[in-house]
């Protein structure tokens, strides 16, 4: 099996997509070894300037990544993803793979099985390469922790990636990988996708099933994909959706049909904007960026309208809903020794344990509120569009965006309001990387569907990413890589010792929702 030689140089091939690779796999035009070889090389000579892969297991990729050159070779059947690396979310376990959700509690945690959402992803035939990066426990959306140390953004590394799947979002960016998973409460799909330049899907609850979470019934956190270009994202979809009896809001659908985006004309969509859902900060430049994007893509659709929309207590809303995932999820460890959280994880715990009955059952009923008024919006519009994020990227070193217009934010993810306001009225939503901002760095434009309208805003994403992809003013930005390592090396990490399955490690490490985002 050998590359045609118009392909052959490593890099073209690493910055090929997805969707296109695992066609050359099909066809014998491509070899999954050699696939998987320019990807390590593309990880150990731009990693250490973004540190967003963190363990990896090389040499049993190299063995999956023969075996899948002989079932090509020998005219098996193929599975979706075949022969492609994958980039696993260090908060998702994997098999033999050290999994750590960036706590020092789990600093030696290799997990006897993977979890369902990666099984699915091995058996489509993907090969597991690497975890990548996040913020502790998922909390925050900027993925630095104890054991890793921070991810830098591949545009510019002494700012932050967002999280909390900041790694896999740099690794994309950058061609390390192209597959990585992504999961999502308050946007840690959609925050990092924005801030790196590439796409991250937050589908409907269910669709993918996310089984790790305490909380089963809970409608915030989702896992879903990323990907460079959104036919890449609708690739892992219809790998990874369909039921499981693990997370009850599963459902039975045809995952295949999420193959290939659906066709939408644009010209027939009713759109409104939104610079902040009425209810949330956004600084001044980012308000006058997205404007401005707004006026070079009205023309694309059949209307394209500012909504005002008066959203009540959202706030307090998803800080309750939030809480109580934290609460489920950190129990243990929080009553077993407080100071063995980082601090966000620990004044998560401590706001919910802090809350009662009263407050769960408001919130409970605020969100059904919330979200039967969200349908009044979606009568007379088919898509919202907004920032997805509120400020450009900061440097890593701030944990988060304290101050937005001088005013101080409440908490550290109040700033992350533009997506957490969409996942409280589980409408699916999309990350499509839209030029750039003000600063110079990638511009996420969220794109909100209705009420289980996943295909739609697939579509919808797709049909704007082919219009976008003519304009310098809305295209996909990508990072100078030469630029990028010209910088100073991410700071040394802490040391990491790989160990062998630990019982003890497996049975109290967390598997909860409240691990799965921002």
């Amino acid at each position: 099996m050998a590359l045609s030689a118009h392909r052959a140089a490593a890099g073209e091939l690493v910055e090929t997509s997805a969707v296109e690779l695992r066609r050359l796999i099909g066809t014998k035009a491509l070899s999954p070894v050699e696939l998987l070889e320019a990807c390590i090389a593309r990880i150990e000579r731009v990693n250490p300037f973004v540190n967003a892969v963190t363990a990896t297991c090389f040499e049993r990729a190299r063995a999956e990544a023969r075996a899948a050159e002989d079932a090509v070779m020998a005219g098996d059947p193929l599975g979706l993803l075949h022969g492609l690396p994958l980039g696993v979310k260090d908060l998702e376990p994997t098999q033999g793979l050290l999994t750590t959700w960036g706590s020092p509690l789990f600093r030696n945690h290799v997990p006897a099985e993977d979890i369902e959402l990666v099984a699915r992803l091995r058996r489509a035939g993907a090969i597991v390469t690497g975890k990548t990066n996040v913020p502790e426990m998922g909390a925050g959306a900027n993925s630095r922790n104890e054991v890793w140390g921070a991810t830098g953004n591949p545009f510019d590394p002494n700012l932050n990636a967002g999280g909390s799947s900041g790694g896999s979002a740099a690794a994309l960016a950058c061609d390390m990988l192209p597959v990585c998973t992504g999961s999502d409460t308050g946007g840690s799909l959609r925050i990092p996708a924005a801030k790196c330049g590439v796409v991250g899907f937050r589908p409907s609850p269910g669709v993918v099933p996310s089984v790790r979470k305490l909380l089963g019934w809970t409608s915030i956190s989702v896992v879903g994909p990323m990907g460079r270009t959104v036919e890449d994202a609708c690739l892992q979809m219809a790998a990874s959706a369909g039921m499981h009896a693990g997370d009850p809001l599963s459902y039975p659908l045809d995952a295949l049909s999420f193959r290939k985006p659906a066709e939408v004309d644009l010209s027939r969509l009713r759109v409104a904007w939104t610079e902040d859902f009425g209810a949330c900060a956004v600084d001044e430049n980012i308000r006058a960026t997205f404007r401005r994007k707004i006026e070079r893509m009205r023309h694309l659709f059949r209307r394209c309208d500012e909504i005002k929309l008066d959203l009540g207590d959202v706030h307090r809303c998803f800080d309750v809903l939030r809480a109580e995932a934290f609460v489920a999820g950190m129990q243990a460890a929080y009553e077993k020794d407080p100071n063995s959280l980082g601090p966000n994880s620990r004044a998560n715990y401590e706001l919910g344990a802090r809350m009662s009955l009263l407050d769960s059952a408001w919130a409970q009923a605020e969100q059904t509120r919330l979200i039967r008024k969200f349908q009044d919006v979606f009568a007379d519009v088919d898509l919202i569009l907004s920032p997805t994020t509120p400020v450009s990227p900061f440097p890593w070193t701030q944990p988060y965006a304290d101050t937005i217009n001088g005013e101080k934010q409440e908490n550290y993810y109040r700033w992350l309001a533009l997506t957490y306001v969409v996942t409280l009225v589980t409408h699916p939503s999309l990350s499509l990387p839209c030029g750039l901002d003000h600063a110079g760095m990638p511009f996420g434009l969220q794109i909100v569907g209705g009420f289980r309208s996943d295909h739609q805003v697939l579509g919808a994403a797709h049909a704007m990413e082919r219009a976008f992809a003519s304009s310098t003013e809305l295209c996909r930005p990508r990072p100078d890589l030469e630029a990028l390592m010209k910088s100073q090396p991410q700071p040394p990490l802490r040391s990491i010792v790989t160990a062998a399955p630990d019982a003890q490690a497996a049975a109290s490490a967390p598997d909860s929702g409240s691990m799965s985002a921002v």
